[in-house]
């Protein structure tokens, strides 16, 4: 029995070192992380800064004062650009070091160095999405400009020296939660960063679901329900505006792709394979006289946050907005002079090829009738707990091939034995634009940054304080003909290679437009009259019809007004259909008291998607039932993946083709009406309410089922935000869904003296342990801004809390 018990207790002795020492599932090492010295303890943090501190930071050229306000935003005073761009660097890591690490980690490909084999697709696929060689071109695009180099340069600088100063027990508590260090900041990851956004806002594409769909149906159906313009549309340039310049030759379109799509020949090869809001308005349309800007970028939403609030101030510029933790410059904002904001435009800027190789080995390729090489690209992924993964990616002239025969995508978009021609894998050099509009005084100085612009292509908003508004869908395009990259093109014809570019002075741009008033909601960036070929899709119309419906409306505009709308709950989509849908339901088969309550505050719905109504609940689910009856037997299930028509198309059916061939399910052996599929989809979504949220009541109100929630970048329990009761849908200028939604929403009224206002879900700080980790969610979810302190010189201010002086 001694002996039993002294190996029991060896064996617990030996468990309990093992869980105290090393990382054990999810369970950081227990010894290290419950320590009073370095654990968890040490990141509680009081709310009370300290308010007079001077810290010596070697690297910096001359003295450098931040002057902290209540809501903790950093406003720095350097007497050079190289310290302001180093403190920023600085003060950023300082607050957000485990975000910036974690984020570019993700967009390098190197997750499973610190979560272990579990993240290792994910880590190939962005590998294999050339995320590292597009920010390599990104970083020599930097690298040639002698501006953005000291400024990437100097922010890098900033980040390390707050690395420097870094014992275990200041490590941000992610770190000690996975159980890692922080690393040394490169140039590179300011790049990744970088691209990381331009893969978020443009690196989606449908070219794999529409060749499936064009293979499956043929030319004619494609053209009927994925037309290239939208039935209804609020362009961002204005319909009827005239081009002032000379177009280029658009290149022909292939006799290949003439042929394919007028159904001549069938295809030859077997094929293996986030919504914003933005505005500008003229000076005779505001109480003040003079312009007021309002931006709202929609993202996914996370803690800590997205954006960064941040003041620069040195003798060329003195900037206030929001920046992304791990890339230096102010991205939305204002000066003195002039305010900008962006959205994103849905240019269509990656394509996809298929790839004819000569055998298996696959070291040559044909295209322009030759065999070439194949070059390749080797990435060595390091994964926790000692093991590598060596994994060789093909590449060809158009790009990367993603995945090849014997592989299985990470993401079902991605064709098998294509190439990937993006526009992400280009030299480019955005940091140059920032750099510029951080300092612009006017229009000119605007159009001025925006060449430089590459991608993600954005719309970007412009006011200043002569009196001009201006928008221009900006960003480098492809030269392309109709539709090219609409399905997975073919690599061996040259004809379809991208075959130049868009002058950027030719992108679409109006300034000080009659209506008074310029906007963008990712809708089409123009009418069909614009020369060139953008995308054949963009997001509904419903965002854009609203904006612009209250803009016209709206006279003696004041900063009030504007956030009013950002807050707009009103649905377009549900005044396009609501009508229509009650009217083919037969109330006859309403049986049950909850279906014919629901049927009634349906009808006395006024469209809001206010957090407390019932009716949003029950028509977003009812339309999302409705839109899958219509569409799911004939778009799923037939072999291979594809994607539904547009809501423009199927709005199309409900209200004008009700007799479409389309409405019939044809699994089911009767012919079904829309009608039949209205009413069988109402009594369903309110069987899924009863069963999912109890007794038709308050529980049915849209703030509970739609269930807003800002999740932690790393989904780590405890660390996300609370659950918001608020209202907001897709299709509402309140873009606010469960976890997307205004990711920053700024107002600002130009002047001599600038006003400005803003707020985003959470807080500057990225420690959970902080009260500055989410202090502005609920005026956030209130629909409320903050005024936004903006600095002209380092005085003492009643809304500054804390001084830090930095000596060299």
């Amino acid at each position: 029995m001694k002996i039993f018990k002294a190996i029991t207790l060896l064996v617990v002795s030996g468990a309990v070192f093992f869980v105290f020492n090393n990382k054990t599932g999810p369970l950081p090492p227990l010894g290290s992380f419950s320590s009073p010295y370095t654990g968890f303890w040490q990141n509680a943090e009081n709310r009370q800064i300290e308010k007079d501190l001077s810290l010596s930071l070697p690297g910096l050229k001359d003295e450098v004062s931040i002057l902290y306000d209540e809501n903790r935003v950093p406003h720095i005073f350097a007497k050079n650009d190289y310290d302001a761009y180093f403190t920023q660097g600085y003060v950023t890591a300082k607050d957000r070091l485990w975000q910036m690490d974690f984020q570019t980690r993700f967009a390098a490909g190197r997750i499973s160095e610190v979560v272990g084999e579990r993240a290792l697709e994910l880590d190939r696929y962005k590998r294999r999405t050339g995320m590292l060689l597009g920010a390599e071109q990104s970083l020599k695009g930097m690298m040639a400009n002698p501006k953005s180099k000291m400024v990437v340069e100097a922010y890098t600088a900033g980040i390390n020296a707050y690395i420097a100063s870094l014992k275990p027990k200041d490590f941000p508590i992610e770190f000690k939660i996975l159980d890692y260090k922080p690393e040394q900041w490169t140039l590179l990851k300011c790049a990744l960063l970088l691209k990381q956004m331009t893969s978020t806002l443009a690196g989606g594409s449908d070219d794999f679901y529409m060749t499936n769909i064009l293979k499956t149906y043929g030319p004619s159906v494609v053209k009927d329900l994925f037309r290239d313009y939208p039935f209804r549309e609020d362009p961002i340039i204005p319909a009827g505006t005239k081009w002032t310049f000379t177009p280029l030759k658009v290149p022909p379109t292939p006799s290949s792709f003439i042929a394919m799509m007028t159904d001549s020949i069938r295809p030859q090869e077997k094929i293996e394979g986030i919504g914003s809001n933005n505005w500008a308005v003229a000076g005779n349309k505001t109480a003040t006289g003079m312009p007021i800007l309002a931006n709202d970028p929609h993202l996914d939403l996370t803690l800590p946050s997205i954006w960064y609030q941040i003041q620069l101030i040195t003798p060329t510029m003195n900037v206030y907005g929001v920046s992304l933790p791990g890339a230096p410059h102010v991205i939305i904002g204002f000066n003195k002079n002039v305010s900008w904001g962006v959205t994103n435009v849905d240019a269509d800027v990656l394509d996809w090829y298929q790839i004819k190789f000569k055998d298996n080995k696959k070291e040559e390729y044909w295209w322009n009738n030759k065999w070439n090489k194949v070059t390749k690209r080797i990435e060595t992924i390091s994964i926790r707990g000692g093991k590598t993964l060596v994994d060789t990616i093909l590449f060809t002239h158009h790009g990367p091939i993603v995945y090849i025969d014997e592989q299985k995508p990470f993401k079902d978009n991605v064709p098998v034995g294509t190439a990937m021609r993006w526009i992400a894998h280009d030299q480019s050099d955005e940091l140059a634009t920032f750099y510029k509009l951080n300092r612009a005084k006017n229009y000119e100085d605007y159009r001025e940054a925006l060449k430089a612009y590459t991608a993600p292509a954005q719309n970007f908003v412009f006011a200043d304080n002569h009196n001009n508004i201006a928008i221009t869908p900006n960003g480098k395009y492809p030269l392309k003909w109709k539709e090219q990259g609409k399905f997975v093109l073919d690599g061996s014809d040259p004809n379809n290679d991208w075959q130049g570019w868009i002058p950027a002075e030719q992108n679409p741009t109006i300034k000080n437009p009659e209506r008074g008033f310029v906007s963008s909601a990712n809708q089409s960036s123009t009418d069909p009259t614009y020369p060139y070929y953008l995308n054949w899709e963009f997001a509904p119309y419903e965002r854009a019809a609203r904006i612009n419906r209250r803009l016209t409306q709206m006279n003696h505009i004041t900063v009030d007004s504007l956030r009013n709308l950002q807050n707009d709950n009103f649905s377009v989509q549900a005044e396009n259909l609501r009508t229509t849908m009650l009217s083919l339901v037969d109330q006859g088969q309403l049986k049950k008291k909850e279906e014919i309550e629901g049927f009634r505050i349906m009808n006395q719905w006024n469209n809001f998607y206010n957090a407390k109504e019932i009716a949003a609940s029950i028509f977003d689910l009812w339309y999302n039932q409705l839109n899958n009856s219509i569409w799911a037997d004939d778009f799923t299930d037939k072999g291979s993946i594809m994607r539904f028509p547009s809501r423009d198309r199927t709005t199309q059916i409900i209200l004008f083709e009700q007799n479409s061939k389309w409405v019939d399910n044809l699994s089911t052996p009767q012919k079904e009406t829309l009608a039949d599929l209205a009413t069988i989809s109402f009594i369903s979504t309110i069987d899924s309410l009863t069963k999912k949220q109890g007794p038709l009541g308050e529980k049915w109100q849209w703030g509970y089922v739609k269930d807003t929630q800002i999740a932690h970048l790393a989904k780590i329990p405890g660390f996300n935000s609370k659950h918001l009761f608020s209202g907001g849908s897709k299709g509402s200028v309140n873009a606010l869904n469960h976890n997307n939604g205004p990711s920053w929403r700024m107002v600002v009224q130009l002047g001599q003296k600038v006003k400005a206002f803003g707020v985003y879900p959470g807080g500057q700080s990225g420690n959970p342990g902080s009260w500055y980790y989410d202090n502005m969610i609920d005026t956030w979810s209130d629909g409320k801004l903050n005024e936004l302190v903006y600095l002209l010189n380092p005085t003492p201010d009643k809304r500054i809390i804390s001084t830090v002086k930095l000596k060299k």
